[in-house]
């Protein structure tokens, strides 16, 4: 290691990159202050070490423990490298944690294992209460027979109260356990914890041991991780803020005492809307019915009437949406139904405000909460006993929940109410739902960075750093930026002018016959695998088919519901193919094209995405939150886009060998563009320093341009090709 105090303690290799001593001194005085920083970091830059190695001196120094967390799956395997590299230099104690569901042995849900567990314990402490008092009246006994007369009053109590024990266990032994959970209530766990912690287990390692050793993995995790030094988790640890109590619970940690690390940061805010988002489907509100059409309770009729008014009014949305045909185009993916309004409530809520009739809506769904609350006691009680093989869900406690919540929260501020359908594959039915999307990442996240002790939010493209602030909801954080740190004569990028592929003219014979031969140009300049990436599958389906028809190159086609690692695997092992996919696909982020995988990458228009009404509610909220009418389009729309693309650029040029090309087709990411396309142009959009790396260029010159670099660097195996 380069330096064994302070921070650089942590620092399991030789030296640092460039930059990377200065980010981990910026980012270590920002912790220790308990500041916030934003942190982007191209490839090469080492964003992780930058700020794990900082993180964890000042936990040590401060008695707090670092959660480091991702939702990119290739990113959690390079955590947990980094974190094994730094347990072999320096004394930590790491943990990986996933959700339940991955690891438990009988595959049972939430409240089914809570009960479980409940159970589980109390008979365990039932068994070992026997122990006790059979040793315990054995030992009285004796004293009795030598002659201590107290010894036999004191026996007889002993034996009525293991008597009842006896009665509680009779009755435990009938109910449901599990025996994963009942090892580690009685067996020997010593040797799982020093396994645990002599490296960094992954998931898959902690199951297995567990599995062959008949112990459940995630429960020893919840017991044993408190004042660890350093978790590796999933964003919803996090994000969903019932999880993030008890997970910090779990590590024995108020939220003062974290220090938290988020990778790919450019994702919290759709991540941060997916946890916030509430929903409601009619089939939870049909069951919720049927149970309380079973209910022996005068409360049930209250509660019914209210669920049956909300249950009818939401078919009647979404039935009197459709016109001719629509019903019969309905797929097997969630679509939704407009139903805003701007000078009233909803459609939602007015067809209910109209069917429901009754002694007050609150009241109601007070008694339909009340009874629920009781109804989901009666199901977990069931359970315990081992009367039912499974844990029921109360539908009627989660329908009352869920109407509460959009009466009483539905026209707030950030909050989009929604009605979607979707086409039962079963049963070719159709069902909707109603749900409150959140608009604003802020309401969730702003919390979170309030209670822990600092962030470090870091990925290669968070920029612009004001937009991040104001939609996350952090105040005055430190921010830092680091360019791409390999040869700059090794990579060439282009903005290349061909015409905007505005969605209005991507049927034009003539856009599409400028843009197939400007990718074909350039996948005959490559001496190797090309990249490309498109605004969305259809469009990567039409290029596709056209270079089929023109190029000598293997042509791979990302396609939605096919496998998309066999399609990478399959290119990689190539060496003259083109691949083509949408931006908005998983290849676009946290899949790296090393070395000769792909050598040039192409971003083949502005690939801005759908514009629902979701999207404009987004853009809504935005211009009320931050006084802008232009702000919802920049925050919500065209921000979150130049991500991506910067994103998908970021596929090729992984190491300081590594040589290629760059190239993004649509006349609005050229310089000329600001004056010739005024608003559309987006080339302002990207940071400086790669606006500075842009060399605007005609269609036509491309192939030249191409040749040229490549030939300088003798890429080409044997003759290079003829322009």
């Amino acid at each position: 290691m380069a330096d064994s105090s302070g921070y650089m303690r942590f620092f399991p290799y030789e030296r640092p990159y460039e930059n990377q001593q200065e980010a981990m001194d910026r980012i270590a005085n920002a912790l220790s202050r308990g500041q916030d920083v934003l942190f982007e970091g191209a490839c090469g830059t080492g964003k992780t070490l930058s700020s794990l190695v900082p993180a964890l001196e000042v936990a040590r120094q401060q008695g707090k423990t670092v959660v480091i967390t991702t939702n990119v799956h290739q990113q959690m395997r390079q955590f947990v490298a980094e974190a094994r590299a730094i347990a072999r230099e320096e004394d930590i104690r790491a943990i990986v944690f996933k959700g339940k569901g991955s690891m438990c042995h009988i595959d049972v849900g939430y409240e089914e294992c809570q009960a479980l567990r409940d159970n589980t314990r109390a008979l365990v402490d039932a068994e070992r209460d026997r122990s006790q008092l059979e040793r315990r009246q054995r030992d009285l006994l004796a004293e009795s027979r030598d002659g201590d007369a107290g010894a036999a009053d004191a026996r007889a109590a002993v034996m009525d109260e293991l008597e009842s024990v006896e009665d509680r266990l009779a009755d435990l032994e009938e109910a449901n356990v599990c025996d994963y959970y009942r090892n580690n209530l009685t067996g020997d766990t010593d040797d799982f914890f020093a396994w645990l912690y002599d490296d960094v287990r992954t998931p898959e390692e902690i199951y297995e041991y567990a599995e062959r050793e008949g112990f459940c993995g995630y429960e020893l995790l919840k017991e044993g991780i408190e004042g660890v030094d350093l978790v590796v988790c999933n964003y919803h640890h996090l994000l969903d803020s019932t999880i993030r109590q008890q997970f910090f619970r779990w590590l024995g940690r108020d939220p003062e005492d974290v220090i938290a690390v988020f990778d790919e940061a450019h994702n919290v805010e759709d991540a941060a809307r997916e946890h916030a988002t509430r929903t409601c489907s009619e089939r939870t509100l049909e069951s919720a019915l049927d149970e309380l059409e079973g209910a022996d309770d005068p409360r049930a009729e209250d509660a019914a009437n209210v669920i049956r008014a909300f249950y009818d009014a939401l078919v009647e949305t979404y039935e009197d949406s459709f016109g001719f045909g629509d019903r019969e185009s309905v797929g097997e993916t969630w679509e939704d139904v407009p139903i805003a309004n701007e000078d009233r409530r909803d459609d939602l809520t007015l067809a209910f405000l109209k069917r429901y009739s009754g002694r007050g809506i609150g009241d109601d769904l007070e008694a339909a909460a009340k009874l629920g609350r009781e109804l989901d006691e009666q199901y977990e009680e069931a359970y315990r006993e081992g009367e039912t093989a499974t844990r029921a869900e109360c539908q009627t406690l989660q329908s009352a929940a869920f109407v509460s919540a959009w009466m009483d929260e539905g026209a707030a501020e950030g909050l989009y109410p929604v009605v979607s359908v979707t086409r039962d594959a079963g049963t070719d039915e159709v069902y909707g739902r109603a749900e409150l999307y959140t608009c604003l990442p802020r309401q969730v996240t702003g919390q979170l960075f309030e209670e822990v002790s600092a962030t470090v939010l870091m990925s290669a493209t968070i920029q612009p750093f004001d937009v991040t602030e104001d939609v996350l909801g952090l105040s005055d954080p430190v921010t830092m930026a680091y360019g791409l740190q390999f040869p700059a004569e090794n990579r060439q990028t282009f903005a290349v002018e061909t015409p905007p592929l505005f969605a209005s003219d991507r049927d034009d014979a003539d856009v599409q016959e400028t843009v197939t031969g400007t990718i074909h140009d350039a996948v005959r300049m490559t001496p190797g695998n090309t990249l490309a990436f498109f605004p969305n599958y259809g469009e990567a389906s039409r290029y596709a088919e056209r270079l089929e028809r023109l190029s000598s190159a293997t042509v791979y086609l990302d396609e939605p519901g096919e496998s998309v690692e066999a399609v990478r695997q399959s290119f990689v092992a190539d060496d003259d193919a083109i691949l083509c996919t949408s931006l908005w696909g998983t290849l676009a982020e946290g899949v790296s094209f090393d070395g000769d995988d792909a050598q040039t990458v192409l971003v083949v228009g502005v690939p801005y995405p759908h514009l629902d009404d979701r999207a404009e509610a987004v853009q809504e909220a935005y211009d009320a939150a931050f006084d802008g009418t232009e702000t919802g389009w920049r925050y919500a729309v065209e921000i979150p886009t130049i991500r991506k693309t910067r994103q998908a650029l970021g596929r090729v040029i992984r190491s300081p060998e590594d040589v290629g090309v760059r190239a993004l087709l649509d006349a609005r990411y050229s310089r000329s563009a600001k004056s010739d396309l005024g608003r559309y142009s987006v080339n302002g959009t990207f940071p400086h320093e790669e606006r500075e790396e842009l060399v605007d260029i005609d269609p036509e010159k491309l192939k030249f341009a191409m040749l040229n670099f490549y030939g300088g660097h003798d890429a080409y195996d044997g003759d290079p090709p003829t322009p």
